[in-house]
């Protein structure tokens, strides 16, 4: 059984859809500005913010701003397939987040809410009660192959029968504890990041949803026909927080997703820009004899957006798939990871047929999916 894209949103700092983020892109923007928000940092620190105020303004109700984010994000995406009913009981929602609702660790916001506020599956209760979607939403929090897992979920619960259609919602927020999480580990770059070059000494971290709607039902597919064909996780139990400097994880992530049986035209890596993250992947394109391929981050642009990057970062590979175009990653200008890889530095056409996307995270966690063009 084949499962096929159906519809799509992303909100970043560089827009409120694809094709607003992608406008930004191709105009070689970044939304990583200095921010002197003093509930975040005390110091002023690059973050990548996206338009509260307008998703504030759109969705009215007393929501979290992490609720609002997925709710303005998964509505959104519906408009661009009215035939996708998320109503039906063939429907599953999919909710992917690393942090969720963790402001409410501050008590004067806490107090706002009902105690279980901070829980995720009760942010996905109401999620599916907004939506009057009849079946029990899951939540993926896998650190940051959280978006890229509950693609690689929703894939599986199709073929496997156990729902014709799932919406995959991904969102996290900035907020105190994210930001001073990221200081404390001193990984944060004092510029907006550079992915792969070697002059890179960390990453940005950004805020964002992004929604991708799946369907078994070829008749409400995108025209494009996109297909979710395989896809794979892997814990190498490394460190905490750092990467197997042999890539065992992502390694066999990409194994039991079934890279070998596959020819690729484009890699979507995680890219984070920090020293040993890039070096990783490096190591596990090259093992899997993939270096010459063309590969990018989009971090560059709009951070690390955590429980959303997988998402957002997917929903823009299908938009260079249906339209044929590399994106260039912003930041990169020279080659600084211990493997060679095609990093791409340039905007370019190119006929486009089947990508991977990487993901990995804290603790160890993989994951690679595979996206393809219907023959």
């Amino acid at each position: 059984m084949n499962v096929f894209f159906a519809g799509y949103n992303a909100v970043s700092s560089l827009g409120l859809s694809v094709e607003e983020n992608v406008t930004q892109i191709l105009q070689n923007q970044t939304g990583v500005k200095i921010c002197q928000n003093k509930e975040w940092t005390l110091e002023p620190t690059p973050l990548s913010v996206a338009d509260r105020q307008t998703i504030t303004d759109t969705i009215t109700g007393h929501y979290t701003i992490f609720e609002k984010f997925l709710i303005f994000s998964i509505a959104e995406s519906l408009k661009t397939n009215p035939k996708f009913d998320i109503q039906s009981p063939d429907t599953l929602i999919i909710v992917s987040t690393t942090k969720g609702n963790i402001e409410l660790l501050n008590p004067d916001k806490a107090k706002q809410y009902p105690n279980n506020r901070i829980q995720l599956w009760a942010s996905a209760k109401i999620i599916q009660d907004y939506f009057q979607n009849p079946n029990t939403p899951l939540v993926i929090s896998n650190a940051c192959i959280s978006g890229v897992q509950a693609l690689i979920t929703g894939m599986r619960e199709i073929k496997a029968r156990n729902y014709k259609q799932v919406v995959v919602v991904g969102a996290d927020v900035l907020s105190h504890f994210v930001v001073s999480g990221f200081q404390s580990f001193k990984s944060l770059s004092p510029e907006a990041c550079q992915p792969f070059d070697k002059d890179r000494v960390g990453l940005s971290l950004g805020e964002g949803a992004a929604t991708i709607l799946l369907t078994q039902d070829e008749s409400i597919a995108q025209p494009s026909k996109i297909i979710f064909s395989s896809g794979a996780t892997a814990n190498d139990a490394n460190h905490i927080s750092g990467p197997s400097r042999t890539a065992e994880g992502q390694y066999y992530a990409m194994k039991r997703a079934r890279v070998a049986s596959e020819h690729f035209d484009f890699i979507s890596a995680h890219g984070t820009a920090t020293p040993y993250n890039d070096d990783m992947e490096s190591v596990a394109i090259k093992r899997h004899g993939l270096e010459q391929i063309p590969v990018n981050s989009f971090k560059g642009y709009f951070g690390h957006t955590l429980g959303a990057a997988g998402v957002i970062e997917t929903a823009l590979s299908i938009y260079s798939l249906q339209n044929n175009i590399l994106f260039k990653t912003f930041g990169f200008e020279n080659s600084g990871t211990v493997e060679k890889i095609n990093v791409i530095d340039s905007h370019q056409e190119k006929e486009l047929k089947t990508i991977l996307k990487l993901a990995s995270g804290f603790g160890g966690s993989n994951a690679a999916l595979i996206i393809k063009k219907e023959e």
